[in-house]
């Protein structure tokens, strides 16, 4: 299973939100590619790009923050938020990213996102975040009536990458990831799911990886605060 660090994005700044609350955002520092350096020393494979202002926007904010990591780093990178063109998925993938994640847009325009993953095989992930079982969209601050293994089920044969499934409600609030659920899923669908919100501590790394379907895991605050070691994470997961 593949640990993901998260740099999420905000006015150019590393930041963490509560439960995707933008008013409840803590500032973790303000040198985005330094962190990702930091990642990337420690070992990790992939880092994990979040453009927060531009998922509210709907078209990407905090270019110059994503550029700077990519000229900074040599691991693969993924982004999601504020994606939901071709333009702005060729631009990014013209630019270095190994992986664009596409949300809204996977609600809003499933044809975008077949489309997508036809022209660029294996750098398009569907991000589904969701509240409760049914998926939000627009930064999460819109919900609709679509049930998560229903949209992930209909991108069965588009050729995605991934599915990263973030639960909401655990996301940023250090109460541990909803494991029942995103392995449900993962055992609903052929495409490698990668867990997002709510991971913590080592324990909950491990019961992800031994449920023996979840491709990865995504986490930013517990690193951030030092409730995970990255280094002696990433080790643990490759014993």
């Amino acid at each position: 299973m593949i640990l993901y660090p998260a740099i999420d994005l905000k006015d150019g700044q590393c930041v963490r939100l509560l439960r995707g609350e933008m008013s409840a955002a803590t500032v973790f520092g303000d040198d985005p590619a330094a962190q990702a350096a930091k990642f990337e020393t420690a070992g990790c494979e992939w880092v994990h790009l979040v453009d927060l202002n531009g998922a509210f926007a709907g078209q990407p904010v905090n270019a110059a923050a994503v550029e700077a990591i990519l000229a900074r780093i040599r691991v693969p990178a993924q982004l999601g938020g504020g994606i939901r063109d071709m333009a702005t998925i060729a631009m990014w993938l013209e630019k270095g990213l190994s992986r664009v994640i596409l949300g809204t847009v996977a609600v809003e325009n499933p044809d975008l996102v077949r489309e997508a993953a036809r022209a660029f095989p294996g750098q398009v992930a569907v991000g589904i975040d969701a509240r409760k079982g049914f998926v939000a969209t627009k930064g999460w601050a819109e919900e609709t009536t679509v049930q998560v293994t229903d949209l992930a089920k209909s991108f069965e044969d588009a050729g995605v990458a991934a599915i990263i499934y973030t639960d909401i409600d655990r996301d940023g609030a250090m109460q541990g990831p909803n494991i029942t659920a995103t392995e449900a899923l993962a055992r609903a669908v052929s495409i490698p799911v990668i867990a997002s919100g709510g991971v913590s501590r080592m324990e909950d790394l491990i019961q992800l990886r031994d449920t023996g379907v979840i491709a990865g895991a995504i986490s930013g605050r517990a690193l951030y605060d030092g409730a995970i070691d990255l280094a002696t994470a990433l080790a643990t997961l490759k014993a």
